[in-house]
């Protein structure tokens, strides 16, 4: 089975499954109302969903699930397990803690969904994972953002929306079972390790890389989650279509496209090299948004920028550890990143809208740019090494 044919179906499937993830973000005003959730509450709802992942991850990881069991069967259970509690939340929640809870399981099913796919990526292009993983991360992009595609421009009520999402990720889960596979470069593991964690950040390399894919993931979803609460704090497009389509076509398009070209440009010059330049890019976009704030068309344009370099860097951080980890235990490797990646997120969904109370969406926002910033200086640390 042509490798290509194969990149395109684990793209497809990150799309339709990972719509699962912001499904109930994109619909939190109704749901506020129809819960009576408190502020803090609200915020849960993307937040738990990241710590729901983290756990699922880390139990992957400890358990060497990625590495055990084929990669396509474990997507597609996962995918399934996570449509189901999805719909739950739709058809049968009744209070805010039945909606968090279900919030948290669908963030634990889906840590099965993404590292999995990677690795069936890697092992059908190990000579190409750049631009490979690029299109992966850039499926998870536009994956993401669909829910606010389909909460804009349809009339569907809140639940509609979950129901969705849903059925969106049920056929991503037939379409990994039927026709996804793994390649030839796929190792087995002999034994499982779960030790292999605490390995992996005594490596200097791999310390490396972790530590620049944090301060990545401490800008990521954050932005990710709270774009469309700046857009609309900005005045720069109004209503629910308008931030609907505004935030999938920056964090959606623009980051599919940012994926691609960090890829492609990674496998000729160096992935250290390329996700040092993304952060630095997407810190300065991030900046920059405040002071044009108030310059809707400027603003559009910083704000498409930013959508494209926040996330162009994730692929090359997975793909480094891939080249650098242990090739038996890099499934788990993958899963271990995550998993510290979205706790870290956690931080920033729950600290941004606590800022902005205090000094405004304008100033509250750029503030994630602390992140890149610190990941850029450990991958001119890394760059170094290897050139050393």
């Amino acid at each position: 089975m042509a490798p290509r044919w194969q990149l395109g179906l684990v793209a497809l499937v990150q799309i339709l499954v990972l719509a699962l993830w912001f499904s109930a973000s994109a619909v939190a005003p109704a749901l506020r109302a129809d819960f009576t959730l408190t502020g803090t509450q609200s915020v849960w709802l993307t937040a738990t969903v990241q710590v729901g992942f983290a756990i699922g991850a880390v139990v992957s990881a400890l358990a060497n699930l990625a590495d055990r069991i084929r990669p396509n069967v474990l997507i597609a259970l996962s995918a399934v397990l996570g449509a189901a509690s999805t719909a739950a939340l739709a058809l049968a929640a009744h209070d805010a803690w039945t909606v968090l809870a279900l919030r948290l399981l669908t963030g634990v099913f889906l840590a099965g969904v993404y590292p999995p796919g990677m690795k069936i990526v890697v092992s059908w292009l190990p000579n190409a994972r750049g631009l490979a993983l690029g299109l992966v991360v850039g499926a998870l992009s536009v994956g993401s953002a669909a829910p606010q595609l389909i909460n804009g421009l349809t009339t569907l009520p809140w639940r509609g929306v979950l129901l969705a999402a849903a059925v969106l990720a049920v056929v991503g889960a037939a379409i990994s079972l039927a026709f996804m596979r793994s390649g030839p470069a796929m190792r087995p593991t002999r034994v499982p390790d779960p030790r292999y964690v605490v390995t992996m950040f005594a490596d200097r390399k791999q310390r490396l890389v972790n530590l620049g894919y944090f301060g990545h993931m401490w800008e990521l979803y954050a932005l990710w989650s709270w774009l469309p609460t700046y857009l609309a704090a900005s005045g720069a497009v109004w209503g629910r279509l308008g931030v609907g389509v505004a935030a999938f076509v920056i964090a959606g398009v623009f980051g599919l496209v940012g994926c691609l070209v960090a890829g492609y440009w990674a496998d000729r010059h160096g992935r250290a090299y390329v996700a040092m330049l993304a952060m630095l890019f997407s810190a300065a976009s991030g900046l920059l948004s405040a002071a044009v704030f108030d310059v809707p068309v400027l603003f559009l344009i910083v704000l498409a920028v930013w959508g494209a370099t926040v996330i162009a860097d994730s692929a090359q951080f997975s793909a480094a550890l891939t080249e650098v980890a242990d090739q038996e235990y890099v499934g788990t490797a993958l899963t271990a990143q995550t998993a510290i990646g979205f706790l870290v997120s956690v931080v920033t969904i729950q600290a941004l809208p606590v800022l902005a109370d205090l000094v405004g969406w304008r100033l509250a926002v750029p503030l994630l740019a602390v992140g890149p910033l610190l990941g850029a200086a450990a991958m001119a640390r890394l760059r170094s090494l290897v050139r050393a």
